[in-house]
């Protein structure tokens, strides 16, 4: 009894760290987006093939986050329709494809290795305090849920739920979300890539 008062003890210390530290990054996720997303300007050296093929990528992420978007009822309902029913984090895979061809239209090898090790960083922490937020809000719909579907990397075929008139996609919750911002920092990002391109 003793060893199973100690595993859990153990376990909610690691659950509260995983929280502070996940608190912590959510918090200053965006902060750092920018700082890093302005280091990638300055090193970058695009040419335009290369941000033809990254423009690709991180439209693609754009609209995954759009479709996100319209899909979450943040805290009052679990998500599972939409790109939902596919991979749980759609809004993060989004900002990976985002950052993805930022990255490629940067054409810089080391900055694709300093891309993927902060997104390992920032994300996977956040994605595992939020799941654990989940499953607090939605037990055992959302363990049903999470047994299913990946927490990153979609699935080939939809989970399957039932549906709702709640479920739809909502275009008015990407306005409440204010997910045209990413739309802008795109357009930004890009057209400071291109000045760089041609000018520089």
């Amino acid at each position: 009894m003793s060893i199973l008062k100690s595993c859990k003890s153990c376990q909610t210390d690691l659950d509260n760290s995983m929280r502070r530290g996940g608190t912590w990054i959510q918090r200053w996720r965006v902060p750092l987006g920018f700082l890093c997303g302005a280091a990638f300007i300055f090193f970058a050296r695009p040419t335009p093939i290369a941000l033809l093929i990254g423009a690709s990528v991180s439209i693609l992420g754009l609209a995954l986050r759009a479709w996100a978007a319209g899909h979450i009822r943040k805290n009052a309902q679990l998500a599972t329709s939409g790109p939902y029913a596919f991979t749980r984090n759609p809004l993060y895979l989004g900002s990976f494809l985002l950052g993805l061809g930022f990255t490629i239209a940067s054409g810089r090898l080391l900055l694709g290795v300093l891309f993927a090790a902060l997104f390992l960083g920032i994300y996977l922490p956040v994605m595992r305090v939020e799941a654990s937020t989940m499953a607090q809000l939605f037990g055992e719909d959302f363990e049903t849920y999470r047994r299913s579907v990946p927490l990153f990397f979609p699935r080939v075929t939809p989970f399957r739920q039932k549906e709702s008139a709640a479920n739809k996609f909502d275009g008015t919750l990407y306005l409440r979300y204010r997910e045209y911002r990413a739309a802008l920092g795109l357009v930004v990002a890009w057209g400071l890539l291109l000045i760089k391109t041609y000018y520089f």
